[in-house]
């Protein structure tokens, strides 16, 4: 029987996005308050996940192990240091959040049955990588406040009532949503990005979060005139919207992910041809903000 495990850890350093072939102009355009020398500092979360048959203990590894491997090759050299200098990598290319997940594999896999490297730099910014070349997913999370209604216009509130429940309700309800997009792309050989995050951010800021935040959206937002804005409808909604813009970034969209209350979740993919396996890419539990 296959299982997959996910072990945690966590380790605190410095960072500078700095490109010395670059003017100081031109780093500032490019990385903004990253340039800033000697650097900034994250509480990195790593999550390791790996799969393997369960043994005779009931265990697919010995997690002491697993933490002696990870303390040894990842924590204990990366805690409280300056990442540009620890490692050759890190030289070549800049240590952004992406790049390190590309880089924790490596130094992990010949003793770990690796399946996902997930990398938190702060609750809101995380990668993952999987072992596939130089492609990396790199989630930003993000939130807004909104109102709807489910009904259907040519059903009476009767009838709505029987389908949607308290949700019918002619004044609405209201949801802080919470919002994650999910690009992939190369992780380029320099910057260590797959995308300008500032763009990125600004991306998904102009085409859903202004135009959503604190308003009605069966109301504001003119898609949900004829469509009931359901969790699902919004994220498929969100997933269109965001599509060309990120690929202006030099990334493909590759996941919206809209969680509506505690409860209630989904996930739409930018390709209704994605294959399963790579909608059920092995992905780490959630960091707790």
């Amino acid at each position: 029987m296959t299982c997959i495990i996910h072990r945690r850890a966590q380790f605190s350093a410095s960072h500078r996005y700095w490109l010395p072939e670059l003017s100081a102009a031109d780093n500032a355009d490019q990385f903004g308050l990253c340039t800033k020398a000697p650097g900034h500092g994250h509480n990195y979360v790593l999550y390791v996940s790996m799969a393997g048959q369960l043994d005779e203990y009931g265990m697919v590894l010995n997690l002491s192990d697993v933490k002696t491997v990870i303390k040894r090759e990842v924590t204990s050299q990366l805690d409280f240091a300056y990442l540009n200098d620890v490692w050759p990598e890190f030289q070549q290319t800049l240590p952004t959040t992406e790049y390190m997940a590309y880089v924790l594999w490596h130094r992990l896999v010949s003793y770990l049955p690796l399946v996902n490297i997930r990398l938190y730099e702060h609750p809101e910014l995380w990668a993952d990588y999987t072992g596939d070349s130089m492609e990396a997913y790199l989630t930003i999370s993000t939130h807004f406040s909104a109102a709807h209604r489910l009904a259907l216009p040519q059903l009476s509130y009767e009838e709505n009532c029987a389908i949607y429940g308290k949700c019918a309700r002619p004044h609405g309800h209201g949801h802080n949503y919470h919002l994650e997009v999910t690009v992939c792309g190369e992780i380029d050989s320099r910057t260590g990005m797959i995308a300008d995050l500032g763009e990125l951010q600004v991306a998904i800021d102009t085409h859903v979060v202004e135009p959503f935040d604190h308003t009605f959206l069966n109301k504001d937002v003119p898609y949900f005139a004829e469509v009931v804005p359901t969790a699902e409808n919004i994220a498929v909604h969100i997933r269109d919207r965001l599509r060309q813009p990120i690929q202006a970034t030099g990334a493909r969209l590759h996941k919206v992910k809209l969680i509506e209350s505690p409860n209630n979740s989904v996930e739409v993919y930018c390709s209704s041809s994605a294959s399963l396996a790579d909608q059920n890419r092995v992905a780490a539990p959630a960091m707790a903000t």
